[in-house]
């Protein structure tokens, strides 16, 4: 055994793995570790009894007799808000503690005790860490954790904080299917373009992968933060729940222990109707009656059908962001318990056009255990790798652009959508205002083009700029991506050196229409977004400029011109006054260039007239230090790229 194992977790909505690489005289292979009882699989439910906590199948008879002492699915709550979660209490059995505001993390009763989703899921993972433990007969204190590949900041600060909570270093978060994508590697051993069909108990996820040569490339990825096999539970709960109000004449909605029986009976029917025709809800209630409805595959499929079509659209725009058509894909691997479901696997086939090309996705590995087998593989390249290892590179990217909010409301992207993690890029902006001494950044994720309909990531200041003339500070920004898809913005301002940064670690309140909706709402209104930027921008230019010359009115420079040089600039400010009136930008840029060409040449009187002040009795050198300019000082009019004052947030 090594000193120190690196084991891979897969923390699931529904069930949990942990597994490591096993050495063998065939090499090493990436196996599941077994829980006491035997199962590999440990589901993800915590429940607090006279025994104290317990997890997994022991904790599931708990959530049958004593709902109110277990809770389940606490992935999904991970990284949310009350506001996000108001659908899910109608059929899970939470008690949320009182006073929960937006924007702050979750708290649950569960037993008598106050936890958070990561303390929740932080016992999952200790138990994990305990089967691991015995396995080996030593500690284990380091792991990679798998996550959807669309959590969110958030969401993934909310996982790195559970392994924490249970004694564990993460390594590395990983996104699932690419965890999916290295185990299949390691089966294959063979070139191409992959596409990974993740469709788990609380989320879904798409992504398309190129593999050459041992290199694992991630090129696209999309898919929904809140979508899996508890969406088609719930739909069938809830029919289920009608039917013994309306039948029955009882109402257990508000009977979190019928409610669960209710739920077991779904799930064992959704399970069997996988492999059978039909299938029997039974379920006894409380007050001794018992439900009993029966259910053909055919209605199954016709009830849930809609929650099984929302995964295609994330699909199509995955092959689209990856330049790619279905025909190019060569094999389509399916991970996930829902994946199981004929239905789904039917869809599969359509998007991807599978049965015409005489193909079928790939099921050779367990769909409920390639995430985790996956993740052994990624915890054996962060300890030294081995034969089978020591060749394979890992290149994930980041599902939503990032940048900056500029002048305007507008967004400024530093890195792009679909870029290859880890990740670092760096732009350079300046001022809009003479002598502001702070610039507040405000970091945006999203595809739109305005930051009012991205999302907010955070905010910081960069202070004490020595007060210059707008235009010449220079500021840089430098946005760089670990390799846990976490983020680290920085601002320097080049002449004085100032600096500031900042980690960004976001608020736990994020609505799911939020996350889901971002790229689909990019392309929605990316016409209306380009317009509005485009007028937004040119409105900025304009006001720009007309300030610099009722600046320059007061300049020595203006008196040296003659009435009628003078006239035409006048005109040209009104032309431009007028313009910013309407949201015409193409008007707006042309009165700008026409004010431009009327100013050029007062513009150089200005520049001439400092610099014969500025050079009286000094050196070249002293001069431009005099003047607050290097050898590349922008044009007095120029374009200001960002400026925060403008928006109240900066101190001049």
């Amino acid at each position: 055994m090594a000193d120190e194992r690196v084991v891979g977790i897969d923390l699931g909505t529904t069930n949990s793995l942990v597994a490591y690489m096993e050495t063998t005289g065939q090499g090493d292979t990436p196996v599941v570790i077994p829980g006491e009882d035997g199962e590999r699989l440990v589901p993800s439910v915590v429940a607090m009894t006279d025994d104290g906590v317990v997890v997994g199948n022991a904790a599931r008879g708990t959530l049958l007799a004593d709902s109110a002492s277990a809770v389940y699915s606490a992935k999904r709550l991970m990284g949310r808000d009350i506001a996000d979660v108001q659908d899910e209490l109608k059929l899970f059995p939470f008690k949320l503690a009182e006073g929960l505001q937006p924007g702050e993390a979750l708290r649950l009763s569960v037993g008598g005790l106050m936890l958070t989703p990561p303390e929740i899921s932080a016992y999952v993972l200790l138990q994990l860490k305990k089967n691991a433990e015995r396995f080996f007969g030593a500690p284990v204190t380091k792991a990679v954790i798998t996550v959807p590949a669309y959590f969110n900041d958030a969401q993934r600060q909310a996982t790195k904080d559970a392994g924490r909570i249970a004694g564990l270093e993460v390594l590395r978060l990983v996104n699932e299917p690419t965890a999916a994508a290295l185990a299949y590697g390691l089966d294959k051993q063979r070139d191409g373009v992959i596409a990974v069909y993740d469709f788990g108990g609380g989320t879904f996820d798409i992504s398309i992968l190129k593999l050459h040569e041992g290199i694992f490339e991630v090129i696209a990825t999309g898919g929904y933060t809140h979508l899996g096999g508890d969406d088609i539970d719930n739909l069938l709960i809830a029919i289920a729940l009608d039917d013994i109000a309306g039948d029955l004449g009882e109402d257990v909605r508000g009977d979190g222990d019928a409610v669960q029986a209710v739920r077991k009976a779904v799930i064992d029917a959704k399970i069997l109707l996988s492999t059978a025709d039909v299938a029997t809800l039974d379920v006894l209630l409380p007050s001794g009656k018992r439900y009993l409805r029966e259910i053909t595959r055919a209605q199954f499929e016709q009830l849930i059908a809609g929650v099984i079509a929302r995964t295609a659209a994330p699909c199509r725009q995955a092959l689209k962001d990856a330049g790619l058509d279905a025909a190019q894909i060569d094999e389509v691997v399916l991970v996930g318990g829902s994946t199981r479901i004929p239905a789904v696997r039917t869809l599969v086939d359509e998007v991807f056009g599978l049965s015409a090309r005489g193909k079928k996705p790939h099921t050779e590995l367990n769909p409920d255990e390639v995430v985790a087998l996956g993740a052994a593989v990624q915890a054996q390249i962060l300890s030294g790798g081995s034969a089978v290892t020591e060749d394979l590179l890992l290149l994930d990217v980041t599902p939503l652009s990032l940048g900056i909010e500029a002048l305007g409301g507008v967004v400024a992207k530093i890195i792009q959508r679909n870029s290859t993690i880890p990740a670092s890029a760096t732009e350079h902006f300046t001022t809009g205002v003479d002598g502001q001494t702070n610039v507040a950044i405000h970091v945006v994720q999203g595809e739109r083009e305005l930051a009012k309909d991205c999302r907010s990531l955070a905010r910081f200041d960069l202070k004490g700029i020595p007060p210059m003339m707008a235009g010449l500070p220079r500021i840089e920004v430098k946005f760089l991506i670990d390799a846990n898809g976490i983020l680290h913005v920085s601002a320097r301002e080049q002449r004085s050196g100032k600096e500031a940064e900042v980690e960004v670690k976001p608020t736990y309140g994020l609505s799911d229409e939020q996350v889901e909706t971002m790229i689909l709402a990019s392309f929605d209104h990316a016409e209306e977004d380009i317009r509005e930027r485009q007028v937004i921008e040119a409105k900025n230019e304009a006001e720009t400029i007309l300030s610099a010359v009722a600046k320059g009115k007061s300049h020595a420079a203006w008196e040296m011109l003659s009435a009628e040089e003078m006239a035409t600039i006048e005109q040209g400010v009104g032309g431009v006054k007028a313009a910013v009136l309407g949201s015409d930008y193409k008007a707006i840029r042309q009165s700008i260039d026409v004010l431009d060409k009327a100013t050029r040449r007062f513009a150089e009187l200005m520049m001439d007239t400092a610099v014969s002040g500025a050079m009286k009795g000094k050196t070249m050198d002293s001069a431009g230090e005099s003047m607050g300019a290097g050898p590349t000082a922008p044009h007095p009019f120029a374009k200001a790229q960002i400026d925060d004052s403008a928006r109240g947030s900066s101190d001049s």
